[in-house]
């Protein structure tokens, strides 16, 4: 025969303190588990903003590399 109780692991001949106590270990696990995923949401963020940081700076700086070698050239022609 099935057992309702073991399927929802529910302890055999627990009382309900302990039905309580399980309860409230739970639900304050899965707040903890809320709380670690919103700051994981929030540490994505900033990793995402510093990668577009990086990107605009990465931009940034082969546009200085080219005016850099236009320079460069234009003295070396004047030569």
């Amino acid at each position: 025969m099935f057992d309702d109780s073991a399927a929802w692991g529910a302890p055999e001949g627990s009382s309900s303190g302990d039905i309580v106590k399980d309860a409230l270990k739970k639900e304050q696990t899965i707040k903890e588990l809320i709380a670690a995923q919103e700051d994981l949401r929030a540490m994505q963020s900033k990793v995402q903003s510093a990668q577009n940081d990086i990107e605009k700076l990465a931009s940034g700086n082969a546009t200085l590399q080219m005016y850099i070698d236009n320079l460069t050239m234009q003295m070396a022609k004047r030569r």
